[in-house]
């Protein structure tokens, strides 16, 4: 792993676990044993690590899932997909997700940070909205609306999970998402 990954991955663990500004550029550098100069040169400010941070992790979040449409070729039910991966961040990795702990601190984030917090959003509703609009049953206003309260519901659900230390408490909230229709 490159002295860049080991930085997002240490920054990653820092905001997951206490938000944006859990973490600074000497903490990262010791903790995997460089100076902070060289924190500054993969990242000029902790703006653009930020951003980074959340436009890689957005990334990743999409890439591991795929498309809609190709988990049912595979025989995968999308929503059970999607729904998985948050509760594997919250059960396993026992973090929030990234972009929902930056969501909830948008209003003390550089603009960088928010817009790809933005991005995250974004992408997932849209990537929902594909999900829901499999069902020839939803029109597209109603895909887009389910994968909004999906979305909402998701990253609520954790939230009230880790503050309640419950886990349970997001397997109740989620399981309305896996009922048909």
């Amino acid at each position: 792993m490159s002295k860049k990954q080991q930085l997002l991955k240490a920054a990653e663990d820092k905001v997951r676990t206490g938000g944006y500004n859990n973490f600074s550029f000497r903490e990262l550098a010791d903790e995997i044993g460089i100076k902070s100069s060289s924190v500054h040169y993969h990242f000029p400010t902790k703006a653009d690590l930020g951003a980074e941070l959340a436009r890689q992790y957005t990334d990743n979040f999409l890439a591991n899932l795929g498309s809609p449409e190709d988990l049912v070729v595979q025989g995968k039910k999308p929503i059970e997909v999607y729904l998985q991966q948050f509760q594997c961040a919250l059960t396993e990795d026992q973090k929030m997700c990234l972009c929902g702990l930056l969501g909830a601190e948008t209003d003390g984030l550089p603009d960088k940070v928010k817009l790809q917090t933005q991005r995250f959003f974004e992408q997932n509703i849209q990537w929902l909205t594909q999900a829901y609009a499999l069902d020839e049953r939803n029109t597209e206003q109603q895909a887009t609306n389910r994968a909004v309260a999906a979305l909402s519901l998701l990253e609520g659900a954790m939230l009230v999970s880790k503050a309640m230390n419950d886990n349970s408490i997001f397997i109740t909230a989620s399981a309305g998402l896996l009922e048909a229709r």
